[in-house]
């Protein structure tokens, strides 16, 4: 069943989601030494979330060209179309293609568009980019990641969001670099409602105005939340075996996800950095359908509804809803 339902994917890092033997190798031919960050398995290992920030990070050091994130892309999108995916929106980060300068975010780009391109010949899946620039960085180095994403919007780069630590600084620090996107006409995500509570939802509403929220669980803790989400049509990008592999939640049974879905909150599933996490999006159906009874029914509806969420053209949101439509 997991694999046979065409899968839209919202919320995904490109640098998380590079396998940890890419990573590898990459390292080996630059003669780079990461440290600790693989387990005996050769997995990345980390303790907790502010470790896993400093593992993702260490790893990013060897992704030093554009052809190493086209390598990265190519194995990002090879893993997604194994899994069923069709289309896809990636976390694109200036911060670590060229440290936010323009010129060299152009080149990084080019390299990754062109791996995307060739994919999406070889393969049929699409990808779009969603420039994100990082909470923990402060909202000054975000300024210059805005920029790369206005000057580059367009049919490759379609949205703007921001990522990494949620008790860091606070969602309006960031409204200049969310306006300069929204000028751009790029669509605006934020990760919130993870590891801060269901506050920090609604100040991303408020201060960024943002349409669609990166994990936004923690809103099922505030009712009044979530019948605003259910009411406004704001989209959660949820990823739930992230949010149990961090601790976030226990196990399956206990993630929000269902209870969400049940009050109408309009919910996508996502695997945000899926070698971290030991997950796939075909592994996320299984736990999904195992835990709550989900049937392909149910996976059809939750990939209209990300498909309909997409930040792409009107004409790729229709080609790519067709093609769910002739698998349904």
């Amino acid at each position: 069943m997991s694999l046979a339902v065409p899968k839209v994917e919202l919320h995904l890092h490109l640098e998380g989601a590079a396998p940890p033997e890419v990573i590898r190798s990459i390292a080996g031919r630059k003669h780079v030494d990461l440290g600790p960050i693989f387990d005996d398995d050769g997995a990345y290992s980390f303790i907790d979330f502010p470790d896993f920030l400093r593992v993702y990070e260490q790893a990013t050091t060897v992704l030093q060209t554009p052809e190493d994130f086209a390598q990265v892309t190519r194995a990002v999108l090879e893993e997604s179309v194994a899994n069923g995916v069709i289309y896809t929106e990636v976390f694109l980060s200036p911060d670590f293609c060229g440290g936010g300068d323009l010129g060299a975010w152009r080149e990084y780009l080019a390299a990754i568009a062109e791996a995307a391109a060739q994919a999406e010949r070889v393969h049929g899946i699409v990808m779009r980019g969603v420039v994100t620039c990082i909470r923990h960085f402060g909202p000054d180095r975000a300024k210059p990641i805005a920029r790369c994403a206005a000057e580059t919007a367009g049919e490759f780069i379609v949205g703007f969001g921001i990522a990494g630590n949620e008790t860091v600084c606070a969602p309006r620090d960031f409204a200049w670099s969310f306006d300069m996107a929204r000028e751009a006409g790029l669509g605006l995500t934020a990760h919130a409602g993870e590891w801060a509570g269901p506050q920090s939802v609604r100040d991303a509403l408020t201060d960024l105005g943002v349409s669609r929220i990166g994990h936004g669980v923690r809103a099922v803790e505030d009712p009044a939340l979530v019948d605003h989400l259910a009411e406004t049509g704001v989209v959660l990008e949820i990823c739930p075996g992230s949010n149990i592999a961090l601790g976030l939640y226990a196990d399956w049974p206990q993630h929000p996800i269902e209870r969400l879905r049940a009050a109408g909150v309009k919910l996508t599933v996502s695997t945000d950095d899926p070698p971290f996490f030991h997950t796939t999006m075909a592994w996320e159906y299984k736990r999904l359908a195992d835990a709550f009874g989900w049937d392909e029914a149910a996976f059809r509806d939750i990939n209209r509804v990300a498909a309909k969420a997409a930040f792409c053209d009107a004409a790729t949101r229709d080609r790519i809803l067709k093609q769910l439509e002739n698998a349904a």
